[in-house]
């Protein structure tokens, strides 16, 4: 067993150092470089490796723990969280975070079926992709309706390529619209796609937009189980009552999180122990997002198919100007 875990650490062990030269280079830079911030700093320098030298064959087990990485770093994230702040404003979240992600499945399967005659799988891996938590939700809807590999690769790439514009644009218009950092937080959970890119986007902006942009991507996140069993059951001709989709779509690191958010705000830890939670989950999030770099790949990008990417251009635009307009109203 020794044996095992020992050569596991071998193999991952080049990449995580990989992603710490990274993040430490991005943490320098942006101590010395005022209005720099670190964790969008390492995305980019993540991206500018991966897209000149590439990432090594050595380094590529490592660099593949950044999914990983991030969660775990959501789950830390959890000790930051006062709960009687969630609670005054949770039905208003709830709320746009539920007609959010209806609205949003029923828009992309409108233009993407109607006006520009997607097949339907394809249509519905989009509309996944795009409602709840991007490629990790194309994926698990995929495997609820059997959508073909092919179908599943061009909704992966146009998602990717959209979190990354994401990544670049939200928090440049966080700096010009006038938000405070929890509707920020809010509108960026609300309207980008995946959780990597809305957590970095977050914090981009301020430690108080990252916690809010965790926490609303997450409610999204928690329907991905609802969903998957709504597509069952459509796909099925209505036939389906498989409720194991509900419970295959509630992530593991969402309920570590809301575990970890509970027992802190009883007072269950000391200050001690919530300082190097609040540690650890900075150091997660740094090594995190350098991996997030290191997954831009700019040539995919440009084989991209055009029609999936004015289907989810026209979603993005809609879902983020109703939820600006939404989150400067009520948040």
């Amino acid at each position: 067993m020794s044996g095992t875990i020992f050569e596991r650490v071998q193999r991952l062990l080049p990449g995580l150092v990989l992603l710490a030269v990274l993040a430490g280079l991005a943490t320098l830079v942006a101590s010395v470089v005022p209005g720099v911030n670190a964790l969008l700093l390492g995305v980019v320098f993540g991206a500018v490796v991966a897209n000149t030298t590439g990432v090594p064959a050595w380094a590529r087990p490592g660099v593949r723990t950044q999914t990983v990485l991030l969660e775990a770093g959501i789950v830390l994230l959890g000790a930051r969280i006062a709960v009687d702040e969630l609670v005054a404003s949770g039905v208003t979240l709830v709320v746009l975070v539920v007609a959010t992600v209806v609205a949003s499945i029923f828009l992309v399967e409108l233009v993407a079926g109607r006006v520009f005659g997607l097949a339907r799988d394809t249509s519905s891996l989009l509309a996944a992709g795009a409602s709840i938590c991007g490629v990790s939700a194309a994926t698990a809807i995929a495997g609820t309706i059997d959508a073909d590999g092919e179908s599943l690769a061009h909704v992966v790439a146009t998602v990717l390529l959209f979190d990354a514009i994401t990544l670049a644009v939200f928090p440049i218009a966080g700096d010009v619209l006038p938000l405070t950092g929890r509707q920020f937080g809010v509108w960026a959970g609300l309207s980008m796609f995946s959780t990597g890119p809305v957590t970095a986007a977050g914090f981009a902006h301020s430690d108080v937009a990252g916690q809010w942009a965790t926490v609303t991507k997450l409610a999204r996140n928690s329907m991905l189980g609802v969903v998957a069993l709504w597509y069952a059951f459509r796909y099925a001709d209505g036939s389906s009552t498989d409720v194991r989709a509900v419970l295959d779509g509630v992530p593991g690191f969402l309920v570590g999180f809301v575990v970890l958010a509970a027992l802190t705000n009883v007072g269950v830890f000391s200050g001690d122990v919530l300082a190097a939670f609040d540690t650890g989950s900075d150091v997660l999030f740094a090594l995190a997002f350098v991996g997030l770099g290191l997954d831009v790949r700019l040539a995919a990008m440009r084989e991209t198919g055009m029609t999936p990417v004015f289907v989810l251009a026209v979603q993005l635009l809609a879902v983020s100007a109703v939820t600006l307009a939404a989150v400067i109203i009520l948040i």
